[in-house]
């Protein structure tokens, strides 16, 4: 499954931004993967913090061959050395148990996400161990597909952002001038965003290139797996 939009979408955001509508002139339809399954979304999510997209595939498959089916009932028949076997950090493990007997237990009401509005959504999620806001931002673009979600804390996004516009800076200020610019079609200009941080447009460079991210922010400057 690939996250769903179309022309009325990306007509709306040509309409609204020239330079954004050219760059969906050239991508032309972008295809991302999305996981309908919220349990194994977060699962998914919580291993891919901090690590390359390659190691994530590796541990992700790794979980998918020894479980079969990620949920709430096989991650909590695991122990945190298992877990820390297939890859992930003894860290991760604990957070990914701590979740599954949330919600094997009915701690946590994972389906009750699907019903909440973007913001209650967010601070649910935030509210487990080990998933922050950006996490929680990406669950909802790309499980949820939900429409509206650029986020500040992706500095992909941010670096596409400033290499269309010709930004040197981009503060939370000019930020938000560009959400509400593309709301409420946010998360389709994201993947528009996210080609250009990683090359889509030949030849157009990031004016002002960020300082080394710290290991706490590597894993919000490349865009997300699918």
């Amino acid at each position: 499954m690939y996250f769903h939009y179309g022309e009325r979408e990306t007509e709306y955001l040509r309409r609204r931004d020239k330079r954004l509508g050219a760059v969906i002139e050239r991508v032309g339809h972008i295809e991302r993967a999305v996981d309908p399954d919220l349990f194994s979304a977060v699962v998914h999510h919580i291993v891919g913090q901090q690590v390359s997209m390659r190691a994530q595939a590796t541990v992700w498959e790794r979980l998918r061959a020894a479980l079969g089916e990620v949920s709430a009932q096989t991650v909590a028949s695991l122990d945190a050395e298992a877990l820390r076997g297939m890859g992930m950090s003894l860290r991760k493990a604990g957070y990914i148990l701590d979740f599954a007997r949330r919600v094997r237990t009915g701690a946590f009401d994972i389906e009750a996400v699907r019903r909440m509005d973007d913001q209650q959504a967010i601070a649910a999620l935030t509210a487990l161990k080990g998933v922050g806001v950006w996490t929680a931002e990406m669950i909802l673009l790309f499980c949820l597909e939900r429409m509206d979600v650029l986020s500040y804390g992706d500095l992909a996004i941010r670096r596409g952002l400033r290499m269309l516009y010709r930004h040197k800076t981009l503060d939370r200020e000019r930020f938000e001038r560009y959400r509400r610019r593309y709301s409420p079609y946010g998360s389709v200009a994201s993947l528009y965003l996210w080609a250009v941080a990683c090359g889509a447009i030949e030849g157009l460079t990031d004016p002002g290139a960020e300082a080394p991210a710290s290991a706490e922010k590597k894993k919000r400057a490349r865009p997300p797996a699918p």
